[in-house]
């Protein structure tokens, strides 16, 4: 029996090295942050193309966070899913009270996934319902799949919480279609996220924003999660043409700032590009 067991955890051990063999720290993204003033940062990156995955601060990356307004990522699948919304083209009346000015109106779901509309997807999580939401939720695996009393707003108050490594094996899982959703509901909501189509890469994304109190003191907590193609040309082997193929990487990263003036909406962007064009995925003006 005691050999059995020595044995067993030998192999556990090995395999454990060898599932963490394509896992890479850098380091050197490190000062890019610095550079704005964030200390607080992590940034997972999967190449799919190499199975590598590339981290920044792999503490934090499997580390819980609120996922704030990227949750409308999930919560787009399950109104397409449920019917909820038929489609992209979902019309939710504005309840008329003042807020934002780009939220301020009628609008369908596309329009309110580009500006973050929360008061839209609030709307849309009653629409569905607790039952659905929850059962969707834990189907998913999603976090902690806590969604607390209220269905609409345990995305925002950190009562579901999801780490930077799980956004991104979420998000890898939502490219290929392997999420328990129609392959269309899926489609759609890629389609929802693409933020660039440049001439070298496309890149899609939802970010997140929640002001959580640390040590009784507010601090923005920022994320960015999605993924980008690479474009690239070749001639093809049986063809003998140009053929255009899309190299596909995901990323996550969050970051906190005690600066509550901080521009942290452009800044994730910057820091975003920055990464990808420092890993020569894309090229950074």
């Amino acid at each position: 029996m005691y050999k059995f067991l020595i044995l067993a955890m030998t192999v556990l051990t090995m395999f454990s090295a060898c599932q963490r063999d394509n896992i890479l720290t850098q380091d050197q993204w490190g000062p890019i942050f610095k550079k704005y003033g964030i200390d607080s940062a992590c940034f997972e990156l999967a190449d799919n193309n190499h199975d590598m995955i590339y981290i920044y601060n792999l503490q934090r990356a499997s580390k819980r966070f609120s996922p704030a307004s990227t949750f409308k990522i999930m919560n787009s699948l399950i109104a397409l899913e449920t019917n909820v919304a038929l489609d992209e083209n979902l019309i939710i009346p504005w309840d008329g009270v003042a807020r934002r000015p780009e939220w301020d109106k009628d609008m369908n779901l596309r329009e309110a996934f580009k500006v973050s509309c929360v008061p839209y997807y609030q709307a849309l999580a009653r629409k569905i319902g607790k039952v659905d939401m929850q059962k969707w939720i834990d189907t998913v695996r999603y976090g902690n799949k806590r969604t607390g009393p209220n269905v609409d707003d345990f995305w925002l108050n950190d009562t579901l919480q999801i780490t930077p490594d799980e956004q991104v094996g979420f998000i890898k899982k939502l490219y290929f279609d392997k999420l328990p959703f129609a392959q269309r509901s899926q489609r759609i909501v890629r389609s929802l996220m693409l933020q660039e189509d440049s001439t070298h890469y496309k890149l899609y994304y939802k970010t997140g924003t929640q002001m959580p109190l640390r040590n009784n003191k507010k601090v923005i907590l920022a994320w960015i999660v999605g993924f980008v193609e690479k474009r690239e040309t070749q001639i093809g082997v049986v063809t003998k043409k140009e053929e255009t193929n899309y190299k596909p990487y995901f990323f996550a990263m969050n970051f906190e700032t005690s600066d509550t003036t901080m521009n942290t909406m452009d800044i994730r962007k910057k820091l975003l590009k920055e990464i990808l064009a420092e890993r020569r995925i894309i090229i950074h003006d």
